[in-house]
């Protein structure tokens, strides 16, 4: 057996990749093959995998509703972090695959594995991400990568392999979009889309209408939060999965969500990506707004500075580094009086802020009012104002004196 392996548990999606990593791995390491999928909010995805991961060669394959545990314990936490890649990506595959991996560590010691597979290139970030989480939770087991052995060099020819040996695959040489779903986001990337300068195709976009093409008046919504964490959507408390669902599809048909992104890649390259992400970037704002009601000051710029940090750190695959567990810490301690209520309005891609309200906020009308109060002497000012310029006084005095 190639390398001495007798067991592999792969990450399996049923996209383009993984569809002929099954058989490919089956082929030349002579081993047994075990696919496991999480069901991270693809919907229908799932449904032929079970058939499709066995007539591929796998001899198994487990499915997991992760749904749950993805938005409490990943996606949630994220964006109470106002983490955020280069300003404008969410995070949505950088956030899952950390999950997917402690996942997968977990089946293959439940099956006596003695290696771990996915099917991110050697071009992606996804296979840091992948691997620093092997080797954070299961520093024992191999590492099989076929996107850096193989010889398919193309999504053509993963195609081809994938015709050659009548596998289905959700791509055609004609459309090789690459897509990732989950209930975070849906991901585009290649064909078309590699040129930064050619417009995304409108029929591509499957979460969100075109803006133009939204309604003619505002949609109003309200998000209960409690501690930092969403609970009500308009009202009505609901569980994570539930909520979510409900604000994709209300986020999705006010145009709310789109997302086109050159960014940076650990790997050292540029990719192009667009994004679908409704209801993540209504809870991002949403989120915003509570924390600017009941953080104070100081704490709150240390957040602002922390969350660019962050979200690399998360982009990186460092999921479970030390950093992050600490900057986790100091997270859940600031979050504790993240609690209230936020009203916005989506219009055609727009979310406009129409109120916030917290039984911990820090805005008192009494202080901040341009009326008449008796609980601020303006006067107090002038002593603050003469200590805080201080040191641009002494400087002013020091350059006139050498100009004599």
């Amino acid at each position: 057996m190639k390398k001495g392996i007798q067991k592999i548990v792969l990450a399996y999606s049923g996209g383009l990749d993984t569809s002929v990593i099954i058989r490919w791995l089956v082929e030349n390491y002579h081993c047994e093959v075990i696919a496991f999928a999480a069901d991270l909010g693809q919907g229908e995805e799932l449904e032929p995998l079970n058939k499709k991961a066995i007539d591929s060669g796998a001899s198994k394959i487990y499915i997991e509703d992760l749904r749950e545990e993805f938005l409490r314990e990943y996606a949630f936490p994220v964006m109470q972090a106002d983490a955020v890649y280069e300003r404008k990506y969410l995070l949505a595959t950088s956030l899952a695959r950390p999950l997917i991996a402690k996942k997968q560590v977990e089946i293959a010691r439940k099956e006596g594995a003695d290696a771990l597979s996915h099917g991110a290139t050697g071009k992606g970030n996804d296979q840091v991400r992948f691997e620093l989480t092997y080797k954070a939770l299961a520093p024992e087991m191999k590492i099989v990568a076929p996107w850096r052995e193989w010889e398919i060099r193309s999504r053509q020819d993963a195609i081809a392999y994938a015709k050659k040996y009548n596998i289905p695959v959700p791509v055609t040489a004609e459309k090789p979009y690459s897509m990732d779903r989950n209930m975070w986001h849906l991901s585009f990337e290649g064909g078309i889309l590699e040129d930064p300068w050619n417009e995304p195709p409108k029929d591509m976009f499957i979460l969100t209408k075109d803006p133009q093409d939204a309604p003619d008046t505002p949609t109003l919504v309200t998000l209960d939060f409690e501690a930092g964490v969403p609970v009500a959507l308009n009202g009505q408390r609901m569980g994570p999965v539930d909520l979510v669902t409900e604000l994709n599809r209300i986020a999705g048909e006010n145009g709310v969500g789109r997302v086109d992104l050159v960014e940076n890649r650990l790997v050292g390259m540029k990719s192009r990506g667009v994004y679908e992400s409704p209801a993540a970037t209504v809870l991002y704002a949403a989120h915003r707004e509570l924390v600017s009601l009941v953080v104070d000051r100081d704490t709150l710029h240390a957040r602002l500075i922390l969350a660019e940090r962050y979200a690399e750190l998360v982009y990186n695959g460092q999921w479970f580094s030390p950093l992050k567990e600490s900057l986790d810490a100091f997270l859940e301690r600031t979050e504790r009086l993240v609690s209230g209520t936020v009203r916005l309005k989506l219009y055609k891609g727009n979310i406009i802020v129409a109120g916030r309200k917290s039984p911990n906020s820090l805005f008192r009308k009494d202080f901040a009012t341009f009326e008449e109060d008796a609980v601020y002497n303006q006067a107090d000012a002038e002593g603050f104002i003469n200590l805080f310029g201080l040191p641009q006084k002494i400087r002013a005095l020091v350059e006139r004196e050498k100009k004599g």
